[in-house]
């Protein structure tokens, strides 16, 4: 470890840090919520939770891209597996991901060729590597993957290389929460990998037409108590906006050729979220000009409707939503675990039901 990320772990600034928003008591409950599966897993390993004032509660949000993929996106994505003469190419989470029926998983236990790649740039190179096969690479994730894809396809992959597009965009989620009964926090935690590409655009956008604390956090423990300091600050002087408490990486324009590339290759389109459905414009499609490399309509593709996307007795999409804590989910720790997950949070490294199994203490 770095000496100057050991200053973003040292104890006494957070302790500090912890006591300077307990002083900040508005006298009533606050409810915040992060959209970041990384920021829950700093949470839990660091036990930083136990270090709140008993007044704040952070809870966790849709911030995990493999939890929120659809079964009816990965369904697809088996079905092209299971075909002659495909490798089907994505990141190692999604691959345990269940579906409703089964999961990438178990398609190549049934000799589906399956490959785990750390991006598109790979699943081009399989490609190049092997031109007698159609190598389609299962695209899912927020923003932050969204842009290396659409790299991917700008640079002229070779003719047997296609996508399969589950790409979802933050901000409308966002929106989406704050309608949603039960569910609006009063404030949001930022994802600081996701904007630090995006940059802060949307998120002022949607806190002048929906007015809620919002600030960028990033992924120490002194990184997350200062975006928590920022969002209670804004709670108790009644006056939100969207703080940057993650400078050091984020700026105000995020990356203007990651952003470039995406509004190039990708137009936004309605999309369903797993657990929380169809939300506006929440996804990204390829646009015209790159559709010769559509998976689904290169091997004709259809989402089946009758897909279900959770198993009986499945609480990911409360979990989604912050309605539930994973502990009180019943399949928690008993039926479900990592190695024999049931629903899409126990399987990520990102998913909160799999954060509290890995950090659970006694």
């Amino acid at each position: 470890m770095s000496d100057k990320l050991a200053g973003f772990r040292d104890i006494a600034r957070v302790r500090t840090l912890a006591d300077s928003i307990a002083r900040l008591d508005p006298g009533r409950p606050v409810r915040l919520m992060h959209v970041c599966g990384t920021h829950e897993n700093v949470l839990c390993q660091y036990g930083l939770r136990e270090l709140l004032p008993e007044w704040l509660t952070l809870v966790a949000g849709p911030g995990c891209p493999v939890c929120v993929c659809p079964a009816s996106d990965l369904d697809l994505a088996i079905r092209a597996a299971s075909m002659l003469r495909v490798v089907l190419a994505t990141f190692g989470d999604v691959v345990r991901v269940p579906a409703a029926r089964t999961s990438l998983s178990d398609a190549r236990a049934r000799g589906g060729d399956v490959r785990v790649v750390y991006g598109a740039a790979d699943a081009v190179a399989l490609a190049r590597a092997m031109p007698d096969r159609e190598v389609v690479f299962f695209a899912a994730g927020f923003e932050t993957t969204a842009c290396t894809t659409a790299a991917a396809l700008r640079a002229d992959p070779p003719g047997n290389f296609s996508v399969l597009c589950s790409h979802r965009l933050v901000p409308p989620a966002l929106d989406a929460l704050l309608a949603l009964p039960g569910v609006a926090p009063h404030g949001f935690l930022l994802p600081g990998h996701v904007i630090a590409i995006t940059g802060l655009g949307a998120y002022r956008e949607l806190c002048l037409r929906r007015p809620i604390p919002m600030a960028v956090g990033g992924f120490e423990p002194v990184d997350l108590l200062l975006a928590l300091k920022d969002l209670v600050e804004q709670v108790v002087d009644g006056r939100p906006r969207v703080g940057n408490d993650y400078t050091r990486v984020v700026r105000d324009l995020g990356n203007p050729a990651a952003i470039q590339a995406i509004d190039a290759v990708f137009e936004a389109r309605d999309s369903t979220w797993r657990g929380i459905g169809m939300i506006p414009a929440s996804g990204l499609g390829l646009r015209r000009s790159f559709g010769g490399r559509d998976a689904a309509a290169r091997f004709g593709l259809e989402p089946d409707p009758e897909v279900a996307d959770t198993s009986p007795g499945c609480r990911c999409g409360d979990v989604l939503l912050g309605r539930l804590e994973p502990e009180a989910c019943p399949l928690f720790a008993g039926a479900c675990t990592p190695d024999l997950p049931i629903g899409p949070c126990m399987v990520a490294f990102e998913g909160t039901c799999a954060a509290r199994y890995r950090h659970r203490r006694g």
